[in-house]
C-alpha cells in the first residue's frame, strides 16, 4: 500500500527554501501522526510530493491511516497508487483493466496520464492507447474528454508506473507549526471551535485557553472539544490547555461596571488575561470567534473600543462569516454536536448592551473594577498539556431537578440581580435566597448543612452547572429546582440549543 501526498498549492509557488520547509516540515507532521498508528510505516519528502509507504501489516488499518491523511494539514489531495514496473503499453493496459474494469462499465471515461523522465512516448500517446484499450476490452459506455463520469489517472516515473487507486481530498492549508504559535480564546460554541480550526488548518499551533464560567461540567466540555480538534488536526504538536477562573471577574463587573458596557467590558478583561497567557506559552497573535454584528459587542465601533485593552495581535477568523456558513463548517469537522451542545455565558450579563461605545466612558467604568480580582484569576490559571487532557475527561453526574419542595428546602435563585429584580421568585412557604451564579460557588460553604439547597434559574442551564460543581467539591445537601410543568420541551421553546445540553451530559 502507497500513498503519494500532493502538497496544497500555495506551497507550490514559494521560494525554493520555503517551500523546502514547508515540505520538511510536513514530512515530519505525517511521521509523528503515521507512526501513532503503525511504527514501521515510511514517510519521504520529495520536491513536489510526499510518499508514504506502509507494510503489509498495516492494511487492516487503511481506514485509520486514510482519516489521519485527509485531516493533516497541508495536504490538498492524497493519492492511493499501486507500483508496477514499466514494461510497454500492452502490460500497463493489463493493469489498468485489472484495477478499473468493474468500476468503467456503463460509464463515460477519461484516460490522464503524468510523466516525467526520458521516454520514447508522450504522455498524450499512453492516453490515446489505453482509453482504446478500455473502450474495446471493457463494458465501459464511451470515452469523454470533457465530461467523464470517471478519470484513470496513472503516473510514469523513469521506469516505474503507478496506477491510481483512489483519490482522497485533503484539507489544504499548511503544515501545522509551519507558522508561530497562537492562543484560541475558546468557549466550546460553533465560533471559537471553527476559529480555532481554521487557525490550525492554516498552519499555526494553537493553544486553546479557556474562560471558565460555568464550573466544572463546562470545563469538561471545551476540554473535550478542545482535544478533539488538536487530536484529528493537530496531534504533531505540542500545545497547551489554559483554563482561567472567570467567574469573580464577572461578579466584578456585574457589580461596578454600567449595564450597557458589561460586555465590551468583560471581551476587554478576556484579552487582557489572554495577552498574559500568549506571552507565557510564546505565541504571536491571539484568535477569537467574533464576526461583524452577530451580537452587541461584535460592531465595528465595539471591537475597535476592545482591541485598545492590548498590544498584542487579534486575529478573528469568522470577521465577515455568516453564523449558518459557521454551523455548516462546523458539521464539516465534526464538530456540530460539540458546539450545540455548549451553553453561551457572555450573554448572561448583557442588558441593553451599547452597540457604539466610547473608549472614554469605557475607561471610565473600568476604573470602578478592581483589577486585583484579574490577577487572583491569572494566579489561578491551570496549564494542562492538551494529550493530558484525556485523561481528566469524566462524564459530569446526573441531577434529576425536583419539582415538588419539602419542609427542610431552601430555594436559591442564581440569576443576575437585573434578571432577580425584573422577575421576583416568590414561592409561597418556601425560603428563597438570592445568590447570583458568580457568587454561588464561593459562598456554598457557609450555608447551613442540615438543609437542602436547590438552585434556581429562569433557562435551567446556569442551575444544572452549577449544582454540579458545587456536588464535586463534595456537598450533598445540593440540587437543582425546576417549577411544575417546565419540561423539556419549555426550554426547547425558550432556547432551541439547550436541548443539546441535557443530552450531551446526559441531564434527562
Amino acid at each position: 500500500m502507497k500513498f503519494i501526498i500532493k502538497l496544497f498549492p500555495e506551497i507550490t509557488i514559494k521560494s525554493r527554501p520555503v517551500r523546502k520547509r514547508f515540505i520538511q516540515r510536513l514530512q515530519s507532521n505525517l511521521q509523528i501522526i503515521l507512526q501513532r498508528i503503525e511504527p514501521k510505516i515510511k514517510v519521504r519528502g520529495l520536491w513536489d510530493r510526499v510518499d508514504i509507504d506502509c507494510p503489509p501489516e498495516a492494511d487492516a488499518l487503511y481506514e485509520q491511516i486514510v482519516m489521519a491523511l485527509g485531516d493533516t494539514p497541508g495536504i490538498a489531495h492524497v493519492i492511493e497508487v499501486q507500483e508496477y514496473p514499466l514494461e510497454d503499453f500492452d502490460q500497463v493496459l493489463d493493469i489498468v483493466k485489472r484495477v478499473w474494469s468493474q468500476r468503467l462499465a456503463g460509464k463515460r471515461f477519461v484516460v490522464r496520464v503524468k510523466r516525467s523522465g526520458q521516454h520514447d512516448f508522450t504522455s498524450n500517446d499512453m492516453e490515446r492507447y489505453l482509453g482504446g484499450g478500455l473502450l474495446q476490452q471493457t463494458d465501459a459506455l464511451k470515452v469523454d474528454l470533457h465530461t467523464p463520469e470517471e478519470t484513470v489517472n496513472l503516473e510514469v516515473k523513469g521506469e516505474k508506473v503507478f496506477v491510481v487507486e483512489r483519490r482522497i481530498a485533503g484539507i489544504g492549508g499548511y503544515p501545522q507549526g509551519s507558522q508561530e504559535a497562537v492562543v484560541s480564546l475558546i468557549s466550546g460554541g460553533f465560533d471559537s471551535i471553527v476559529a480555532s480550526y481554521l487557525t490550525m488548518k492554516r498552519g499555526a499551533k494553537t493553544h486553546f485557553v479557556f474562560f471558565n464560567l460555568g464550573g466544572a461540567a463546562h470545563e469538561a466540555g471545551v476540554k473535550q472539544v478542545s482535544y478533539y480538534l488538536w487530536k484529528k488536526f493537530g496531534s504533531s504538536a505540542r500545545v497547551k490547555f489554559i483554563s482561567v477562573p472567570f467567574e469573580e471577574v464577572v461578579g466584578e463587573i456585574l457589580q461596578n461596571v454600567h449595564h450597557s458596557h458589561m460586555g465590551v467590558v468583560l471581551k476587554r478583561m478576556m484579552l487582557r488575561a489572554a495577552e498574559r497567557v500568549s506571552v507565557k506559552v510564546k505565541a504571536e497573535a491571539m484568535i477569537t470567534g467574533e464576526s461583524i454584528a452577530q451580537v452587541s459587542s461584535q460592531t465595528l465601533t465595539n471591537l475597535g473600543v476592545i482591541d485598545r485593552v492590548t498590544e498584542g495581535l487579534v486575529l478573528r477568523p469568522l470577521i465577515t462569516y455568516d453564523k449558518q456558513d459557521i454551523i455548516d463548517l462546523a458539521t464539516k469537522i465534526g464538530a456540530y454536536e460539540f458546539a450545540a451542545s455548549m451553553p453561551e455565558y457572555c450573554g448572561v450579563i448583557s442588558d441593553r448592551p451599547t452597540v457604539k461605545a466610547q473608549l472614554k466612558r469605557v475607561e471610565e467604568e473600568e476604573e470602578h473594577f478592581n483589577f486585583d480580582v484579574l490577577e487572583h484569576a491569572l494566579e489561578n490559571a491551570r496549564v494542562t498539556n492538551i494529550d493530558a487532557v484525556a485523561e481528566e475527561f469524566k462524564q459530569p453526574g446526573q441531577l434529576t431537578p425536583k419539582h415538588e419542595l419539602q419542609a427542610n428546602d431552601v430555594v436559591v435563585d442564581v440569576r443576575a440581580a437585573g434578571e432577580q429584580q425584573k422577575k421576583p421568585l416568590n414561592i409561597p412557604g418556601v425560603d428563597i435566597l438570592t445568590v447570583p451564579f458568580f457568587k454561588i460557588n464561593s459562598e456554598f460553604a457557609d450555608f447551613d448543612p442540615a438543609r437542602n439547597y436547590l438552585l434556581y434559574c429562569e433557562k435551567g442551564v446556569m442551575s444544572q452547572l452549577h449544582a454540579l460543581h458545587i456536588k464535586d467539591q463534595g456537598f450533598e445537601n445540593v440540587g437543582v429546582y425546576r417549577p411544575a410543568g417546565w419540561s423539556v420541551g419549555y426550554i426547547e421553546r425558550k432556547r432551541c440549543d439547550v436541548e443539546f445540553v441535557w443530552r450531551f451530559y446526559g441531564w434527562q
